[in-house]
Formats: structure tokens, C-alpha cells, sequence
């Protein structure tokens, strides 16, 4: 059996302008406002709609072929994650641009059409839309810094345009753009393959962008699970705090300049030990230090000598200064305000 099942569209787009790839994993529930909200985009624009089912368990292919015939349907054999299903969409895209778009988010109507304009008025790399929580419509944020140690910072100010990473829920770029960086890092898997691709890109002296204006809804969490606020607390799931914590890690060993990488790693695993034993002895739940923590420092451990090489060949290609690269930063630890604001997050 084939590894990915190719099911051309009904009638496919002649020369799409915009290739709108979305991962799809189990979201038969959610599918339809995702795509109903890219065929009701506003103006002449020519799109393709181009979906990976990886290896869902609910009736995802069998609706998908029953109400959206005009969407072209690759059916992976196998759970590949989220960096292969979009690598492979996007190696069958056609459109100049492509849009990454999370099966669990709906775009405004004006939104293709605004990012468009964007990408064409001034030679932007990355480009992201204000992002909206799905239930209360409250702005999320429009594009994220980082800390010092790669946590992502929602950006809340709308005279900030320049950012130093937009999540993979919607993430627009030129199809050759991509090509040039080389897709999503397949060793990442899932968590944080953003933000290596944004790095990468701002290496490069591409901008990383948010618009100001349209917008897209996002059911935070519904694909993978966590990273919402539930009742004034930060709910989250082992799987992903595991992914999260080994992911930034990595991309902060591959993605920083110069020298100064080699401190704050080793305040970064201080501080990332001290955290896992403090927050598993407050929990009393030795799991969260086997499964998460140990887990990150196991991995750095493992693959050190692999991601020095990784790193050697990023920073070899590298055109932007240390000061252009940490523009992008906030220099107050994430967590220390989501700890302040929310308390110990609620693990699941």
C-alpha cells in the first residue's frame, strides 16, 4: 500500500494563486468551518484547497469526499505529524503563495485577500493574521516574540508589525520562500517547527510579519490539546509540554548567534532542572519530571552532537547581526508571568 493516497480535486484550480494547505488529524467536527471560511473568501482570487489526512481514526476522509469534492485530499497510510503532512502538501501545492492553515481555525473573509496585498507591497518573508480565541473572540495575539530561552511572547501591540515568529495555525509565505528553507524540520515532529522556520527565515534577513488588520478564529488547543487557559489556569498536556520543552530547546541550540548561545544554554538547563523538580514535588507528580523535564534533558543530552551540526550549517548561511536577530525578543521570562497571572499550570 502506498505511503499517501492521492485524491486529485473534482475540478481543480487552473493556476491558483494561493495554495491553502491544511493538516488535518481527527477533526471531521471542525473541518467544515475551516474550509467553508477559505471558499468564502472575498475578491477574484484564484485558490486551492489542499488537505492531509494523517491516518485519522474518525469519518474525516469519508466526509471530505462526500461534501468537499473540490478539495484536494492526500490520505496519508500511517500518523506522520504535523512537519511531514505539511511538507507534503506543499510539495503538492501549485499556488505562488501557500497558506498553512490549522483545521481548527477559520479565516475572516477578507483575510487571503489582506495577506496578499501585504506579500506584494514590500518583500516580506513570513506573514501571519491577528489571531482571535474561537469562543470569547478575544485578540490571542498578532504574531509572538520569544524569551530568552525561545517561549513564545504574545504580541498584543497593533503598531508592531515585526515579530520574531507566527504559529503554524496560519502562516503565509511565498511557495519559493519555503523551498528555499527547506520546509518544516521533520526532525522536530510537532511544537516549536514554527518557530525553527521563522528563526531560520529572520537568519536569512527575511522580515516575519503580522498584519494589523482581518483576522482568524482559532480553537486553541482542539488539535493537539492544552495550551489554553481554562478558569484562570494554564491547562496543558504532558505530550505536549514534553514536545515543547525538548522542540525550543533544539531551536535555540541550532537558531542563536554567535558564542553567546553556550551561556544561556547552561542557564537554560539550570533553570529547566530546577523547574521540573519544583513544580513535580509542588504537583506531587513524579511524571511530570520523567515525561517532561528529564525527558527534554535526556534528548539535549542525546542529540548534542547532532544539533552542533545542525547549528554549524544554519549560522554558516546566516546574514543578519546578533542585534538585528534579538530585536525580536522580550527579555522577561515567559513563564515567570504566566506563574504570576495564572498560577502552576494544570497538567493533563
Amino acid at each position: 500500500m502506498a505511503l499517501v493516497q492521492h485524491l486529485a480535486a473534482l475540478t481543480p484550480v487552473a493556476a491558483p494563486v494561493v495554495s491553502v494547505c491544511i493538516a488535518n488529524y481527527n477533526g471531521a467536527a471542525i473541518l467544515a468551518d475551516c474550509i467553508d471560511s477559505v471558499l468564502a473568501q472575498q475578491g477574484d482570487l484564484a485558490i486551492e484547497i489542499i488537505v492531509h489526512d494523517d491516518a485519522s481514526s474518525d469519518d474525516s476522509v469519508a466526509f471530505l469526499r462526500a461534501h468537499y469534492p473540490q478539495v484536494e485530499l492526500l490520505v496519508s497510510a500511517t500518523n506522520v505529524g504535523f512537519c511531514i503532512g505539511n511538507n507534503r502538501m506543499v510539495a503538492q501545492a501549485r499556488g505562488e503563495y501557500v497558506l498553512l492553515l490549522n483545521n481548527d481555525a477559520a479565516l475572516y473573509p477578507d483575510a487571503l485577500m489582506a495577506l496578499l496585498a501585504a506579500a506584494r507591497e514590500r518583500p516580506v518573508g513570513i506573514l501571519t493574521l491577528p489571531q482571535y480565541d474561537w469562543e470569547s473572540g478575544a485578540l490571542v495575539d498578532r504574531g509572538c516574540l520569544l524569551d530568552p530561552f525561545y517561549n513564545p511572547v504574545p504580541n498584543l501591540d497593533p503598531a508592531r508589525s515585526d515579530v520574531a515568529y507566527v504559529i503554524g495555525a496560519c502562516l503565509f509565505l511565498p511557495r519559493a520562500l519555503w523551498n528555499e528553507l527547506g520546509g518544516f524540520p521533520e526532525w522536530i515532529g510537532s511544537i516549536a517547527e514554527d518557530a525553527f522556520l521563522c528563526c531560520l527565515a529572520r537568519l536569512r534577513g527575511f522580515l516575519v510579519c503580522a498584519l494589523a488588520s482581518s483576522g482568524y478564529r482559532h480553537r486553541q488547543g482542539a488539535s493537539f490539546g492544552g495550551n489554553k487557559i481554562d478558569d484562570g489556569k494554564l491547562s496543558t498536556t504532558y505530550r505536549r509540554r514534553a514536545l515543547s520543552e525538548r522542540n525550543k530547546t533544539a531551536v535555540m541550540v541550532v537558531c542563536t548567534p554567535t558564542w553567546l548561545v553556550w551561556p544561556l544554554l547552561a542557564l537554560h538547563v539550570i533553570l529547566l532542572t530546577f523547574e521540573g523538580i519544583a513544580l513535580a514535588a509542588l504537583k506531587r507528580d513524579g511524571q511530570i519530571w520523567r515525561d517532561i523535564y528529564g525527558h527534554a534533558l535526556r534528548a539535549l543530552a542525546r542529540d548534542f552532537a547532532v544539533l552542533r551540526r545542525r547549528r554549524r550549517d544554519v549560522q554558516n548561511i546566516r546574514r543578519v547581526s546578533l542585534r538585528a536577530y534579538w530585536r525580536a525578543f522580550a527579555w522577561m521570562p515567559r513563564k515567570l508571568n504566566l506563574l504570576w497571572r495564572h498560577g502552576l499550570p494544570q497538567v493533563k
